[in-house]
C-alpha cells in the first residue's frame, strides 16, 4: 500500500522589522548594505526635525521637515510613533507601513532604541534586532572617525548608548557589527528573517 503526503506549506507573511542601536554602530550601513544583497523590502523613511547632514538626501535618508509640519503630521495621527532625540524630533509614517505591508513587502525600519520601546509597545509582534559595537571603545572610534558632532554631543550619545544598553531584554536578537565585518553582520540578519519566514504560527501586524 503507498500513500501519497502533500507537504503542510503555509504562506510566509510580510514581516515588521526593526533595526535598533546606538549611534555611530553602522545602522544605514547595514541597511545600505541588505539593498546591495538584493533583499527586497521596504524602507521606512523617518520624519525628522533635525538639519540635513551633508551627505543625506531628503526623501531616501530622511523626511527633512520643520517643526510646524512635524506638528501637523501628530494632529492628523500620521505617525505610528515619535519622539524627541537628542533635541531633534523623530517619526515613523503610518501610512508607509500599512502600503508596503499590504502590498506583501517586508517593511524594515531604523530608529534609536527609545522609538524601538514604542514599537514593542503598540506592535508586539514586530521583530527587533539590536545592533551593537564589539566594544564601547569602538562605538566611540566610529563616533570620532564621522565627526559630525561636537565634544558635548559626543558625550551625550555614549551615555545614552550605555543606558540603551539596559533595555536590551526588549529585543529579540542581539547581533554585533564588529569593524570591517559589515557583510557578516548583514548576513546575520538575513539568517534571522529567514528563520522567521519559517515559522509554522507566523506573525501577524495590526496598525
Amino acid at each position: 500500500m503507498s500513500y501519497q503526503i502533500e507537504p503542510y506549506q503555509t504562506q510566509a507573511s510580510p514581516l515588521l522589522i526593526v533595526i535598533s542601536g546606538p549611534s555611530g554602530v553602522g545602522k544605514d550601513m547595514a541597511i545600505n548594505t541588505l539593498r546591495k544583497f538584493g533583499y527586497p523590502f521596504h524602507f521606512v523613511v523617518t520624519a525628522t526635525t533635525r538639519a540635513k547632514r551633508p551627505n543625506e538626501v531628503d526623501g531616501v535618508d530622511y523626511f527633512f521637515i520643520s517643526m510646524d509640519e512635524f506638528a501637523e503630521m501628530i494632529e492628523r495621527n500620521e505617525l505610528l510613533e515619535h519622539a524627541v532625540v537628542y533635541g531633534d524630533y523623530k517619526g515613523i509614517p503610518r501610512s508607509q507601513i500599512r502600503q508596503a505591508l499590504s502590498s506583501g513587502k517586508d517593511v524594515l525600519m531604523r530608529i534609536d532604541v527609545q522609538g524601538a520601546e514604542t514599537i514593542r509597545r503598540l506592535v508586539p509582534e514586530a521583530i527587533l534586532i539590536y545592533l551593537s559595537a564589539e566594544s564601547e571603545e569602538a562605538l566611540v572610534k566610529r563616533l570620532q572617525e564621522r565627526k559630525t558632532e561636537l565634544e558635548e554631543q559626543l558625550k551625550m550619545r555614549i551615555a545614552t548608548a550605555r543606558q540603551e544598553l539596559n533595555r536590551l531584554q526588549i529585543f529579540d536578537y542581539l547581533v554585533t557589527n564588529e569593524a570591517n565585518k559589515l557583510d557578516e553582520t548583514c548576513r546575520k540578519i538575513m539568517a534571522i528573517i529567514t528563520a522567521e519566514k519559517c515559522r509554522v504560527q507566523q506573525r501577524e501586524f495590526t496598525l
